[in-house]
């Protein structure tokens, strides 16, 4: 029987700190401005990869099938009234119906001037006449969820337009800890996929349902989101990043919307 080596505690420091430099390699595989902000910055990801100025607001309402004229109307009436009204400083990004994937489902876009704004907002909001009208939404809606989203700092979203077709809604579950590289493979990637179709938004999740990175995309029908898609593989640089940003994520969703009439982006 061969001797046990003995490991001196010099040797025993010298591999903790190897391995406490290989796991934080490891972590910072973010943009150019992300590996430049340093260690400092990992407990912070969200400022390198964050647009930061305002955050976006994700409500996903799923109604009983039966009331969705009762359901569009309500939702009209209320988030047309919170966007009209001055003093709450709200945009609504957009109001879509889902056609595929989770059926009877309606997704609402709201941006606000970061948490401060939407702090401020939110309260007057529950304090107001809007309070009322949001309560007539429920009714017809048989379950909710929130989430708080801020833009990557690489795509802001696309101001309101009226181009037509559909959306396609993407939302990745991400493993924990891999948001600045999933940033890091998507900024190229967009690049690539830019000559020929840009996304409309890009957006991480912050409160909610965590590790989440949602983008979104229009396309005048779903012959032309297959098509575009079949030449994307042509384009330098839209492979790899597939590659890399699918080894990244546990969950991987598509949903295809079609915007309501009151919506600032259709």
């Amino acid at each position: 029987m061969l001797p046990l080596k003995r490991v001196t505690p010099s040797l025993r420091q010298s591999t903790q700190a190897l391995r406490r430099n290989v796991s934080i390699q490891s972590i910072l595989h973010g943009s150019p401005e992300a590996k430049e902000a340093g260690l400092v910055e990992l407990q912070q990801h969200s400022r390198i990869v964050a647009r930061g100025k305002y955050v976006h607001v994700f409500e996903f309402h799923r109604i009983k099938p039966e009331a969705s004229d009762q359901y569009k109307k309500a939702a009209e009436a209320f988030f047309t009234g919170i966007t009209a009204d001055s003093n709450l400083h709200v945009k609504l990004t957009g109001s879509w119906e889902t056609l595929v994937g989770e059926m009877d489902t309606y997704v609402h876009i709201t941006e606000y001037e970061n948490y401060g704004g939407y702090d401020r907002s939110s309260k007057l909001i529950r304090d107001s006449e809007h309070s009322k009208r949001y309560k007539d939404m429920l009714p017809f809606v048989q379950s909710r969820a929130t989430q708080i989203n801020q833009e990557f700092a690489f795509l802001p979203s696309s101001p309101p337009r009226s181009q037509g077709g559909i959306f396609e809604l993407r939302s990745y579950t991400l493993n924990p800890g891999k948001l600045l590289e999933w940033e890091s493979a998507w900024r190229k990637g967009i690049e690539a996929r830019s000559k020929l179709i840009s996304p409309v938004g890009a957006w991480f999740s912050q409160i909610g349902r965590l590790h989440q990175v949602h983008h979104l995309w229009q396309y005048p029908d779903l012959e032309t989101r297959k098509e575009t898609r079949e030449k994307a593989w042509q384009v330098d640089g839209w492979s790899d990043t597939v590659h890399k940003s699918s080894q990244l994520a546990k969950f991987m969703d598509s949903y295809i919307l079609e915007p309501l009439s009151f919506s600032p982006l259709k």
